[in-house]
């Protein structure tokens, strides 16, 4: 239903932008035809789903329209939603008797609109064993335009007075019709036979010709019939004579129609009374046509809807089951999102767990080496002192004596590197302790970039702007999981050099953590999925797919929000807010 195709006919343009937006906001696909007449062409080509017309048109009127809908089998099952004014329910009856499914008032709620179009194409037989039939109908084409396709009727007139024809050319062709004359029965008979030429009627002037029109009606007739003969549905073309008065001389009258002439017009009526008939005629010969061909589909429906009433009694008996195992199916999915959401806890709890004694031993037993280390180096600068002051008169001792000093200097400031280091370590090992508890949240982002040196190094420039006070009543996780895992994943999406954004700001009432990377984004289509467990864009063995959901989890426990958008450098933001809580 999604995605059908609407032909709107509606001649005012304001009220066609309107429900045009209208029907695509709900995803139709909507082609617009400003009259009837342009409506009927444009069914001669790709079949839409529905057609919402509206009944006041210019030319043809909507009922019309659905009349003529309803006369072709090509078209015929597509349903038709007429449109109108709240004061024109009076109209309602005429509508539906013309061939329309259904009325709605323009003003209607367009809720109500939706309700009525998507119970019509619930509805509508144009599935796809209908659409073959239309296919196959419209493969006629080829031999039967006439039948098949919404065109200009096309009439033959006969008449050797240059006058008549031209008179009655005129007046035909005002009402839409395609008229070509004859003035003698050969070029008539030449043009009725003519290869790849189909007629709708053949008009012949019986009196004060100079030629014979009731043997030309009987020629014609004979015609027809042979062609009926062969199986050439085309050759069903109307005759129709004109002569006589109103009403008609019965002995004329009384010839024309053995001959084979289909009806007899007075030659003496007015354009009014002429167009009229021609019309009356015009449609009968449209709905004797239609019903040669419903005939043969009647019967095979038939045999459809035996199918299609056993179908469905089957189709009754499964749709119990069908209800059943859609709410198993439910239920099943609930709880297996929860054993997804447990075992990601687990999993990331087990980890951090073990992280935190992996980090606490190795600074253990860094320290205890490096306050050796860092003692020796203290003797070895004031041994170097000493020996400095009793070789003063020394110029070939004292150069390398500045040089020795330099190296335990420099030795210095790497062992003083290292002891910064483990004291992050220590300091990170213990904020896996459970619990609110109060945090410098400068210095935990620090101690954060201090663990991720080796993934930031020299490519990535790190920007800091700690606009908010620095203490943070929270949750240890806050920084050690949220914060690390966000940068973290920016600088794994950085390919080459880029820069990270790290700020704070806070008022009264929230605490605001914002990173900002330059790296190649998150697609908006992503961005609700990277918060599920499991779920990562990294290739197979570079990610678990559970630091942003543990970082999700973790940011609800603090009744806060994480949201993800674009980063005015190119790359992603992730915006963490928590509520203010001044402590225990």
């Amino acid at each position: 239903m999604v995605g059908a195709r609407i032909l709107l006919v509606e001649d005012s343009e304001t009220q066609a932008l309107q429900i045009r937006r209208m029907l695509e906001s709900q995803g139709f696909a909507v082609e617009r035809a400003p009259t009837a007449e342009a409506a009927l062409e444009s069914l001669n080509g790709r079949l839409p789903d529905l057609v919402v017309a509206d009944y006041r048109l210019p030319g043809m009127n909507g009922d019309e329209l659905s009349r003529q809908i309803r006369l072709n089998v090509r078209t015929r099952a597509i349903p038709v939603l007429m449109l109108t004014e709240a004061q024109e329910r009076d109209l309602e009856r005429q509508g539906l008797e013309s061939g329309a499914d259904a009325y709605v008032a323009k003003s209607a709620d367009p809720a109500f609109i939706f309700l009525r179009i998507r119970a019509l194409l619930r509805r509508s037989p144009m599935a796809d064993g209908a659409r073959a039939d239309a296919r196959a109908f419209g493969a006629a084409t080829s031999v039967t335009p006439t039948f098949t396709a919404f065109r200009r009727a096309r009439l033959l007139l006969v008449d050797d007075s240059a006058t008549n024809r031209t008179r009655l050319a005129r007046l035909l062709g005002a009402d839409g019709y395609t008229v070509e004359v004859a003035s003698s029965p050969e070029e008539a008979l030449a043009a009725a036979t003519a290869p790849d030429t189909s007629w709708d009627c053949v008009i012949v002037r019986l009196q004060g010709a100079g030629f014979d029109g009731i043997e030309l009606c009987r020629r014609l007739s004979a015609l027809r019939s042979a062609g009926a003969a062969a199986g050439a549905e085309a050759s069903f073309l109307e005759i129709v004579a004109l002569g006589g008065g109103d009403p008609p001389e019965k002995g004329l009258l009384t010839r024309a129609l053995e001959a084979g002439a289909d009806d007899l017009l007075p030659a003496t009526a007015g354009p009014d009374v002429l167009g009229v008939r021609i019309r009356a005629i015009m449609r009968r010969k449209l709905l004797q046509d239609e019903n040669r061909r419903i005939e043969a589909e009647l019967r095979e429906r038939e045999l459809a809807i035996e199918r299609a009433r056993a179908e469905a009694a089957a189709a009754a008996a499964k749709a119990a089951l069908a209800e059943a195992l859609a709410h198993a199916n439910g239920e099943l999915e609930k709880a297996n999102r929860r054993l997804v959401e447990t075992q990601a806890k687990l999993v990331q709890a087990a980890k951090m767990a073990s992280l935190g004694e992996l980090v606490a031993g190795i600074a253990h037993e860094i320290n205890n080496p490096l306050a050796f280390i860092l003692a020796h180096q203290g003797t070895a600068e004031r041994l170097l002192t000493r020996i400095e002051s009793s070789l003063r008169g020394d110029e070939r001792a004292l150069p390398l004596l500045a040089k020795c000093r330099e190296r335990t200097r420099s030795m210095g400031m790497g062992l003083q590197r290292i002891q910064d280091l483990v004291l992050k370590l220590r300091k990170f090992s213990r904020l896996d302790d459970g619990g609110f508890q109060t945090m410098d949240v400068p210095e935990g982002i620090e101690t954060v970039l201090a663990l991720l040196a080796h993934k930031i190094g020299d490519r990535i420039v790190v920007s800091r702007h700690y606009e908010a006070e620095p203490e943070l009543f929270c949750s240890p996780a806050l920084l050690n999981q949220v914060v690390m895992n966000i940068i973290g994943n920016a600088a794994d999406a950085i390919p080459d050099q880029g820069t990270i954004r790290i700020s704070t700001r806070s008022d009264d009432e929230i605490y605001l953590i914002e990173i900002a990377d330059s790296g190649p984004g998150i697609p908006p289509e992503l961005r609700e999925r990277i918060f599920e467990p499991f779920f990562t864009t990294k290739p197979i063995g570079s990610g678990t797919g559970l630091g942003l959901a543990i970082a999700y989890t973790v940011v609800r426990s603090h009744n806060g929000t994480i949201k993800v958008g674009d980063s005015p450098g190119g790359g992603a933001t992730f915006t963490v807010t928590v509520p203010l809580r001044r402590g225990p």
